[in-house]
């Protein structure tokens, strides 16, 4: 049976909007979380998870978050673990409270609300941290670790529910220093609200958006450059990630896509697979596990496309790519949006259903959200642009692969 997108009509959202105070973002998403999401059947327990070490989770939590000489939030240990962990309480949909505490310097999680076993991925997320660790630290052996660096661990994901994993290169700094979210950028902003346009209530995009960076490390925006040869640093814990996060409780496997340059290089490095822009591959992080994998544009790359100076001015070409650009992504979001609703459909089939969809059958949607999103006209303006002779001719472009005027190797 063919699987198919099913979209919930909606007012776009520009994909770059400003965090304007982080200390509240998402906290009517949580409230809404709790609400919508369908809880467990599972019966529900009260768990104490041993975190370790005063001096472990400090690491494991890059404590201090925000702190230079004056705190940001002026958050005790404890207190800054509490806040991680209560997001992925949150992001799985339980209700249940959580209280950290310290016993002769070790620390020690009670989770309530959450079934027996909650901890189990927990602790296979930090012990997978201490490879990370390990590997900042030869990093920084080798003189090649930054200043500006941090190491930062997808805290906060979804631990038990999870639907599908990102991979990406390196979370912002923005994430750690001002938001202390890791799912609070443009770039994970802007992918949320593409699922959402692909059916996915905006309530359970967390449990899409459990990402793995190739690189631990929140470092400034503009970062890539620097990165790029930090990867075999963190092979171990890359892998082992990979292999963790992969799978849902049951052992199943969850549909991957692979965001940028860097990161689908990285996946043909290390699995032997080749992921171009909506491009199928499938790798085995552990014997006998399949997990297919989607090669996507970077969720902020359409910013750099759509750019007008990368096109000697000519904003009529800056459309054009940036349209292109929207109708892939739009693409690879109806995929690992259908994929994570229904793990066992065919990968191609669920692909190609996504592409006749957004490039074909409602290409003229396709456009009108990206002149709302990207150029910031009202729906009746968009409308019209669309239906002009030179965007109508973008528009039968959008099932050829588009050719990238400069490169980006970063995104």
């Amino acid at each position: 049976m063919m699987a198919m997108c099913f979209i919930i009509e909606t007012a776009p959202v520009a994909g770059h909007i400003a965090i304007k105070d982080p200390s509240m973002h998402k906290a009517a998403v949580w409230t809404a979380t709790l609400a919508a999401l369908t809880i467990s059947t599972v019966a529900q327990a009260d768990v104490r998870i041993k975190l370790g070490s005063r001096e472990r989770v400090s690491q494991l939590f890059a404590y201090p978050n925000n702190c230079s000489v004056i705190c940001f939030r002026d958050w005790t240990l404890e207190q800054t673990a509490e806040h991680y962990l209560t997001q992925s309480v949150q992001r799985d949909g339980y209700t249940g409270g959580v209280s950290v505490k310290s016993d002769n310097d070790v620390l020690y999680a009670d989770i309530s609300g959450v079934p027996d076993g909650y901890g189990t991925p927990l602790t296979a997320l930090l012990d997978a941290g201490e490879l990370a660790i390990s590997g900042a630290k030869k990093l920084n052996l080798d003189q090649k670790w930054q200043y500006n660096w941090y190491l930062f661990l997808p805290l906060g994901m979804a631990l038990e529910n999870r639907k599908s994993v990102e991979l990406l290169h390196f979370p912002p700094d923005t994430s750690l220093t001002l938001a202390q979210d890791y799912l609070v950028s443009a770039t994970t902003d802007r992918w949320a609200t593409l699922l959402t346009l692909n059916g996915i209530p905006a309530a359970r995009t967390p449990g899409y958006q459990t990402i793995i960076d190739i690189a631990p490390i929140a470092a400034p925006a503009n970062a890539g450059s620097s990165l790029e040869e930090v990867y075999s640093y963190f092979q171990s814990y890359q892998t082992t990630m990979v292999k963790e996060l992969s799978q849902n409780a049951k052992g199943n496997s969850l549909p991957m896509v692979a965001f940028g340059a860097p990161v689908r290089k990285w996946i043909n490095q290390q699995y032997g697979a080749n992921v171009p822009v909506l491009g199928l591959a499938t790798i085995s992080p552990s014997a006998g596990q399949q997990v297919a994998v989607l090669g996507s544009n970077h969720p902020s790359y359409i910013w750099y496309a759509d750019n007008k100076a990368n096109y000697d001015g000519d904003q009529a070409k800056a459309d054009a790519a940036g349209l292109a650009v929207m109708g892939q992504d739009l693409s690879a979001a109806c995929w690992q949006a259908a994929m994570g609703q229904t793990p066992g459909a065919d990968p191609a089939i669920t692909l190609n259903a996504c592409m006749q969809k957004w490039q074909v059958t409602d290409k003229v949607q396709t456009c009108e959200l990206f002149y709302t999103a990207e150029r910031d006209l009202s729906e009746e303006q968009a409308a019209a642009k669309c239906s002009t002779g030179e965007v109508t001719r973008s528009l039968q472009q959008l099932q050829k692969p588009l050719v990238t005027p400069v490169s980006h190797p970063y995104l």
